[in-house]
């Protein structure tokens, strides 16, 4: 049965974030409030619990999932960044984008897209940067869109009653959204857009409806 925790959205209660992250280095699943939708969560060294969210998703191995960090300087020691890349990064974060980029030795292989790739994404939503800081590293995370639903799935007490026995832990911050992340591939020379969600184009450079 998956524990509940209702925190504020702006000011998350220190003690419920201390005890999400502890149930993350446990092992466990959690759903936690991000600044696009809600997300599926786990330590990213923990195998059993990346096949449960997986399992969750209903996706196989092939199916990227995102490491979610405090800042930039976290996406550094994750991901190869040059200085066009830091300064793209610099403009849209945190936001709503998740970005691939050149993996580092510090990812393990099986997280790793093709071309040596992951996603990163820095949120700006208020119970995860609390979660993040709490945890001290990266979530490694996935949308919380279920298999045949056609959004991702918004009411934690929804969340709960579909979730309860698959998951740890449910941390309800209140409605966030039903559109994803923007995600850009970086590792052109140019800006790529492979998804075009919640975060805008403008700070790319790139102009809206393209």
């Amino acid at each position: 049965m998956a524990q509940f925790f209702t925190v504020h959205p702006q000011n998350p209660q220190p003690r419920l974030m201390r005890q999400a992250a502890a149930i993350v280095r446990d092992g466990g699943v959690i759903v936690y409030p991000t600044d696009s939708c809600y997300a599926l969560g786990c330590h990213i060294g923990d195998k059993h619990a990346v096949a449960r969210i997986r399992a969750i998703r209903g996706v196989d191995e092939k199916h990227h999932l995102t490491l979610v960090c405090r800042d930039l300087a976290e996406i550094a020691v994750y991901a190869k960044v040059d200085n066009r890349q830091f300064r793209t990064l610099k403009a849209t974060t945190p936001g709503s984008y998740t970005f691939l980029l050149q993996a580092t030795r510090e990812v393990p292989k099986r997280l790793q897209h093709p071309r040596a790739t992951i996603g990163l994404r820095v949120p700006d939503h208020p119970v995860v940067r609390a979660l993040l800081a709490e945890l001290n590293e990266p979530l490694l995370s996935s949308t919380l869109l279920l298999p045949g639903d056609e959004y991702p799935l918004n009411d934690a007490q929804e969340i709960r009653e579909r979730l309860e026995r698959q998951v740890d832990l449910v941390i309800d911050g209140g409605p966030c959204g039903l559109e994803m992340t923007t995600v850009v591939d970086l590792t052109e020379e140019v800006p790529l857009v492979a998804r075009k969600g919640r975060g805008s184009l403008a700070p790319l450079g790139i102009a809206e409806g393209i």
